[in-house]
């Protein structure tokens, strides 16, 4: 069994790159039978050069849009796939290659699938987790209560599995993921289904377990409220490429130069020309949000506002930061434009 060092990386990337050969198909039904006998093909590429370093404790959100390559290097690491090129070790297992050691020292949700038995209770499938890892009956009854309390497992316990809607489901994978206290928690996904009430639930639990036992999370998801929740650090993908890895709050003072200012005027309000550094994106009466861009030659935001103060009669003015998700979205609007990615966090 490999020792893993404590100082160590407990995730380390380098240079991950996967393959997959795609039959090539003509349109329409004279195509798709003309593959079947056709041998030509083509290479796409999910993963190309993605490389980084995780250390204990983080918890990091991984984001792009779909086909980005997102959950083929969850599945690197998970030991799902192995990969064209590069090499991957999580607690300084190669997990493709002993897959065993890795589930063991990993917890896994995939959104779209269930680890749990189809027609069997919850309960019966919580059960056969806790045989396979080998959980003492004591650490598996405290570790229950506690993922019962948060997620409210008590009236799905007798229910078989086929029967739970996909929320009431992803519910009982998250605590299956759990069962053993991994050290590491990949969450693809994880709260797709959920209420608002046990979305804020999960993220409260996940927070607190990244904070009490120091376990590391990653993080895949499109809903950015978790990321901005819940990730100090977030990773951006771009057809299979880091294009960000840095502070989520970073996000923001490198690519978040775009401000909204929402003014309330109290009778006259300025012409659209009247401030060349502020653009119009929406009107309610007397309230104007206004996009404000950074060209360096204003004076800066605070001098605008007090110009806007000064020569119209303003009754609120208030400046939102755009969100990660808007800023995230910028990015890939812009990603010709973008600076070249420097790896600094």
């Amino acid at each position: 069994m490999v020792e893993f060092e404590v100082n160590s990386p407990v995730i380390e990337a380098v240079g991950l790159k996967k393959e997959f050969s795609v039959s090539e198909q003509g349109k329409g039904f004279a195509g798709a039978v003309k593959a079947l006998f056709s041998t030509k093909k083509r290479i796409v590429r999910a993963v190309d050069g993605v490389g980084f370093s995780i250390q204990p404790g983080e918890f990091v959100g991984y984001a792009g849009e779909n086909g980005a390559g997102k959950s083929t290097t969850i599945k690197i690491l998970t030991g799902i796939l192995v990969p064209s090129a590069g090499t991957a070790t999580v607690r300084g297992v190669v997990p493709y290659r002993d897959r065993k050691a890795n589930a063991a020292n990993i917890g896994v949700v995939f959104g779209q699938r269930t680890q749990l038995w189809w027609d069997l209770p919850t309960s019966d499938s919580f059960e056969m987790l806790r045989a396979i890892y080998r959980i003492k009956r004591g650490d598996y009854a405290d570790m229950m209560k506690k993922l019962s309390d948060v997620l409210d497992l008590g009236p799905l316990m007798s229910v078989p599995v086929r029967k739970l809607s996909l929320g009431q489901r992803m519910k009982c994978d998250i605590a299956a993921s759990l069962i053993h206290r991994p050290k590491v928690l990949f969450l693809d996904e994880p709260t797709i289904g959920l209420d608002v009430v046990a979305k804020e639930n999960i993220r409260q639990f996940l927070g607190e377990i990244n904070r009490t036992e120091g376990t590391t999370i990653i993080l895949t998801t499109h809903d950015m409220n978790d990321i901005e929740r819940l990730c100090a650090r977030l990773i951006i993908l771009d057809k299979g490429r880091v294009i960000y890895d840095g502070l989520t709050e970073g996000l923001r003072q490198r690519f978040g130069h775009e401000k909204v200012l929402e003014v309330e005027f109290d009778g006259r309000s300025p012409a659209k020309t009247a401030l060349p550094n502020l653009e119009i994106v929406a009107e309610n009466g007397s309230k104007i949000s206004f996009k404000y861009l950074e060209d360096g030659r204003s004076g800066g935001l605070a001098a605008i506002i007090g110009k806007l103060a000064a020569d119209f009669p303003v009754k609120d003015i208030l400046v939102r930061e755009p969100s990660v998700e808007v800023i995230i979205r910028s990015i890939y609007e812009k990603t010709v434009s973008l600076p070249p990615y420097d790896g600094q966090k």
